[in-house]
């Protein structure tokens, strides 16, 4: 597993949780005035990282977030896929991450449209 990349997809997942927790939408940076508190996000460091896969497990007291790459998106791959990175939290944080990847689709559906997940009718759409 590469730590570097650990790293970054947890402090992606932490700040995202962050920012809902402190009612910030999730495209913002810098403070919140909310309460009173405000949090600073410092993303001079940053480095993006992609996956276009993920399984979620878990247990009665955290979630595994499995990501990789799938490079066979139609269909069931012939190879198996390789997960390069892993993230475990807890079902508070989790929740709180939910609830801010939801807010960024709905903004996002509002924007362009529906998103369909569903790989075989987005090609069968564009035929």
């Amino acid at each position: 597993m590469n730590s570097k990349l650990s790293s970054i997809l947890f402090a992606f997942l932490v700040v995202m949780a962050l920012v809902c927790l402190n009612g910030l939408a999730p495209a913002q940076t810098g403070t919140s005035d909310k309460a009173g508190k405000g949090i600073t996000v410092d993303d001079s460091r940053v480095t993006a990282a992609y996956a276009n896969f993920t399984r979620v497990t878990g247990s009665p007291e955290e979630l595994v977030f499995d990501f990789g790459l799938n490079p066979q998106p139609v269909g069931v791959p012939k190879e198996p896929i390789v997960i390069n990175q892993r993230i475990v939290m807890n079902y508070y944080t989790a929740k709180r991450l939910a609830a801010a990847l939801q807010l960024s689709i709905d903004r996002h559906e509002q924007l362009f449209g529906t998103l369909e997940t569903d790989v075989e009718k987005r090609i069968k759409s564009k035929q």
